[in-house]
């Protein structure tokens, strides 16, 4: 970067009464002759030279060199792979940069910077007497002006620059004065004496702009070559070494800046002919070859990333980068070490599960259509996400010439509003935003599950479950409520589920009237902080505040059955606490993030607690194995919403379906030891949307995904729960056949029981109006529901 400059001194009186020099623009004599005093000084007698300079440029002392000039201030690009380390996912910079050692740069690559640049490099002590001579006589001569800073001085003037904090420091770093080059020249004369040349070198190749905007020889060999910077050859290295000088005018991309970069190039080559690395030969071999330059710049930021539709696990990355407060006090200044602190980064997305992700969810819905089918997979036991997958492109839509759709929400539609489909850059898998998320329906049972474990519940524990419930939880409205009530009467989803059912029947088949009454038992505040355990955020306001207040929370009736917004990515994360035998992590997007200078930062580590008790976890994924058609550890289940699951995944799997109101949303989760993968179908324009979301489709999205990702794995079993938390205290239940209502009613309370009269007639042989049987007979949880069947009038002694 060297450049002809002439300043003018004059002397002044300070206020010490010290004589001190001023500038303004005199003649390149006075210049060269000032500088040319300071090297000879400099070389004979450095300490004085540099003590001795009567202008001070700044407030630096001979003791203390700037900051900037012992440690790389450069920004430079952080790099992001997909967990094999070697993917890149994508790049984030506001300069494209990447330092490099020296020892990783071809050595010809230095040999041709410093024939370009600085032949003296490595014999002067900053700066070069005979360069400054030498472009004295150049510059009276008429000739090509030339300049007398050296590698090192222009590696004073990048750094100062670089370190600049406002427009005005910039412009000072840079200006075209004779303080400023007395200054750097004194930096350079300090800075050799810090910093071997061969460190200077390694800084100012990572720091020199190159241009296009390319900065440091790792993205100028990259940009010119898509070549490493130990890669580069004899032709090469020359090109790249010229554009220091002026990467505006040395432009290779542009037709005339390609003619003045060929030039240059050949005067690097007989520069470095001259100073011995090449030979005659070998320059006129390489001046012979065509410019030949590819001009690709690296992708920056998620909208670049490749596949396309790793860009919505690419921007999850980037909106927990920009939470963390390891990297800064604000967003802010976050956004900035991230753009600009050159770290490497090692995300945990899995390519073949997030491919497997993406083909299951494409093929099942087209990207155009308004519903969204979103699934997301994560790993028990590390919190690491391993897939985000949506049936949308991750994109911007142009306001100017917009592709998406019109909005599904028939008001916003009439308006002219756009949708989310195709393209979006939502979160829409993960939440955050303006996305609280989508209900997820009867997933949620597992919460009520776990609260009623924790509570002294066991599984075999049963409930009566009625056609409809009349609950003790009031408010309803519409549908939800009881006829001439505001009070909250849930019914299940087919009629025939009504009867007696322990946890492993009820959650196997769904039966809401069996959770809302196992809730009220427990308290809907107890299974709210469940939920909460488990990483349920509850984004939206009312709820948020629902879920603050116990008081409030306790009558959040319709709560077991999933009615509170979440996201894929939150319920895949619950059921894999459970298979990490209640481990809870934090989901994260990293599982290694190395700073510029190659130290490992803590920050990607796992963050995880004991959040539910190991047996209680145990137990409730013995009951999650119901409904995906596996067979608890106890065989305990009967009834499956999905059994299709454990035939495809051909692993140990635990999960559930969950639907809402009017099938406004559909969702799954299906886990293994190793893995959990939820998804989510749903409208994100319009939640309450009349469309009815199929599990036809969102099911084999979710335990299709799961089965290619669990592909060549060793299948691993779930622990065995304690039987205390499967069967509690068993006690007998009295035998009461064919004895009065009162009476037998009287021995089962006598034992302890809970005692209801099923309202239906059976036939049996007992007389009309005895008890034909119970339900559970034999042995049973003590204290559990004990149902008691009647003989009608017209069954009695019904043979």
């Amino acid at each position: 970067m060297s450049d002809a400059e002439t300043i003018s001194s004059r002397k002044q009186t300070n206020s010490s009464g010290k004589q001190t020099i001023s500038s303004r623009k005199r003649s390149p004599l006075l210049v060269c002759g000032l500088l040319a005093g300071v090297a000879v000084a400099a070389a004979a007698f450095p300490a004085v030279a540099v003590s001795g300079l009567a202008v001070k440029a700044g407030a630096e002392t001979f003791e203390g060199l700037p900051g900037e000039l012992t440690t790389k201030q450069a920004p430079q690009a952080t790099e992001v792979y997909t967990s094999d380390g070697e993917t890149l996912l994508a790049r984030f910079a506001d300069e494209n940069r990447r330092d490099v050692p020296l020892a990783d740069v071809a050595p010809i690559m230095r040999q041709a910077i410093v024939a370009a640049e600085d032949r003296a490099f490595y014999r002067h002590n900053g700066i070069d007497a005979k360069g400054i001579a030498r472009a004295f006589v150049a510059n009276n001569s008429g000739s090509l002006q030339q300049g007398a800073s050296t590698l090192t001085m222009q590696f004073v003037r990048m750094s100062i620059t670089y370190a600049a904090t406002d427009p005005a420091a910039i412009v000072a770093a840079s200006e075209d004065t004779g303080v400023r080059k007395i200054r750097e020249a004194r930096l350079a004369i300090q800075i050799e004496k810090r910093l071997s040349k061969d460190e200077i070198l390694e800084r100012y190749l990572n720091l020199a702009p190159f241009g296009n905007g390319t900065y440091g020889i790792y993205a100028a060999s990259q940009f010119y070559f898509r070549k490493q910077p130990h890669a580069l050859g004899i032709d090469e290295a020359a090109m790249i070494a010229g554009l220091v000088k002026s990467p505006s005018e040395f432009n290779p991309l542009t037709e005339d800046g390609a003619r003045a970069t060929l030039q240059r190039r050949n005067w690097v080559l007989e520069q470095m002919r001259e100073t011995g690395v090449i030979t005659l030969e070998e320059a006129a071999a390489a001046q012979a070859s065509t410019l030949h330059v590819r001009g690709e710049a690296p992708p920056n930021g998620c909208l670049a990333a490749r596949p396309n539709h790793w860009g919505f696990f690419c921007d999850y990355f980037y909106r927990w980068w920009l939470a963390q407060p390891a990297f800064g006090i604000t967003t802010y200044d976050r956004e900035r070490r991230l753009k600009g602190g050159g770290y490497r980064v090692v995300t945990t997305l899995d390519a073949r599960t997030q491919a497997a992700a993406r083909r299951n969810v494409h093929t099942r819905l087209r990207d155009a259509d308004p519903a969204a089918l979103m699934v997301a997979a994560i790993e028990p036991g590390t919190g690491r996400v391993r897939a985000l997958a949506a049936n949308r492109t991750f994109a911007l839509d142009n306001p100017a010439a917009p592709r998406n759709g019109l909005s599904a929400n028939p008001p916003k539609a009439r308006k002219g509003i756009r949708g989310s489909y195709p393209r979006t850059t939502n979160p829409i898998v993960t939440g955050g935003g303006d996305i609280a998320g989508y209900q997820a329906g009867s997933t949620f049972k597992i919460f009520t599950l776990i609260a009623a474990l924790q509570n002294a519940y066991p599984l075999d524990y049963t409930i009566n479950a009625p056609r409809i419930y009349q609950s003790k939880y009031t408010g309803a409205s519409g549908a939800a409520a009881c006829p001439h009530s505001r009070r909250y009467c849930p019914r299940n989803a087919d009629d025939g589920m009504a009867g007696v059912h322990n946890a492993w029947t009820a959650f196997g088949s769904s039966v809401n009237t069996y959770f809302v009454p196992l809730q009220e038992r427990v308290g809907a505040a107890n299974v709210v902080d469940v939920a909460r355990r488990l990483g349920i955020t509850f984004r939206a306001p009312k709820e948020a505040a629902l879920a603050d207040d116990p008081q409030a929370a306790n009558g959040w009736g319709a709560f077991t059955l999933g009615v509170s917004a979440t996201t894929p990515l939150e319920v895949a994360n619950a059921y894999a606490t459970l298979a990490a035998d209640g481990r809870f992590c934090q989901p994260t997007p990293v599982q290694e993030i190395r700073d510029s200078r190659g130290a490992d930062l803590p920050v990607a580590a796992p963050a995880c607690v004991q959040t539910i008790n190991r047996e209680v976890a145990r137990a409730a994924l013995d009951a999650a194995r119901c409904p995906v058609g596996d067979k608890s550890a106890f065989g305990e289940c009967r009834g499956a919403t999905e059994p299709r699951v454990r035939r495809v995944v051909r692993h140990p799997v635990a999960g559930k379906t969950g639907t809402t109101d009017r099938d406004r949303t559909a969702a799954m989760v299906a886990t293994t030891r190793s893995l959990a993968v939820a998804g989510i179908l749903a409208d994100p324009d319009w939640p309450e949307t009349t469309r009815k979301m199929s599990h036809r489709i969102v099911n084999p999205a979710v335990y299709r995904t799961l089965a290619a990702a669990m592909a060549g794995r060793r299948p691993q079993d779930f622990p065995r729960p304690e039987p205390r938390l499967a069967y509690g205290d068993q006690v007998a239940v009295p035998d009461v056949t064919c004895k009065s209502v009162a009476e037998a009613t009287a021995l089962l309370t006598g034992a302890g029981f809970q005692v209801e009269v099923e309202a239906r007639p059976v036939p049996s042989g007992c007389p009309a109006n005895t008890v034909a049987g119970t339900e559970p007979s034999g042995w049973t949880v003590a204290g559990g529901v004990v149902v008691m069947r009647v003989v009608g009038p017209t069954y009695g002694g019904y043979p």
